[in-house]
């Protein structure tokens, strides 16, 4: 468009007129609309686009026939002798079929199961575990003499074997 309105000087409005001896632009006159876009009579639209929908209807159950052993082998590929063999339907052809399948109202067999929504915690963790750190130190202090007296008991052993050795 940027092009047009570079060779184009505009009278009036649904004309214009070439007039730039440099372009190699074909030099007739095109009618414009209002905002410098090329006028289209609404009928024909309407006909193409009545005419691309009649001509192309998306084949679903002949395409779900075709992939059915692809699309169970999983969503995006598998493993074969070792190796990883991408799926020979691609993932947004996949999706389309998916998507036509279940327009029809037809069920879909071949998504992966579900996993279980993890719920995120809120807050920082050491706010979260500082009681329990607590409690566990509290039982743990507890314990705290007899772990002693079994160390110093370890520890007096070792020296007297020590000693025996030495003597």
């Amino acid at each position: 468009m940027e092009f047009l309105k570079s060779l184009s000087v505009y009278t009036s409005y649904g004309e214009a007129i070439k007039n730039d001896h440099r372009s190699k632009a074909p030099k007739k006159t095109r009618l414009l609309d209002r905002t410098g876009r090329h006028k289209i009579m609404a009928s024909k639209a309407a006909k193409t686009v009545a005419k691309a929908v009649s001509e192309f209807q998306y084949p679903w159950k002949q395409k779900l026939e075709k992939h059915k052993n692809e699309l169970v082998k999983g969503v995006w590929g598998y493993w074969h002798l070792g190796a990883w063999t991408p799926l020979h339907i691609s993932a947004r052809r996949r999706a389309r079929l998916r998507k036509e399948v279940l327009l029809a109202g037809q069920d879909w067999p071949y998504d992966p199961e579900r996993k279980e929504m993890k719920t995120k915690m809120k807050g920082h963790k050491c706010d979260r575990i500082s009681a329990e750190k607590r409690a566990k130190t509290v039982e743990l202090m507890a314990q705290m003499p007899q772990k002693l007296l079994e160390y110093k008991k370890r520890k007096w052993e070792a020296k007297m074997k020590s000693e025996d050795k030495n003597n």
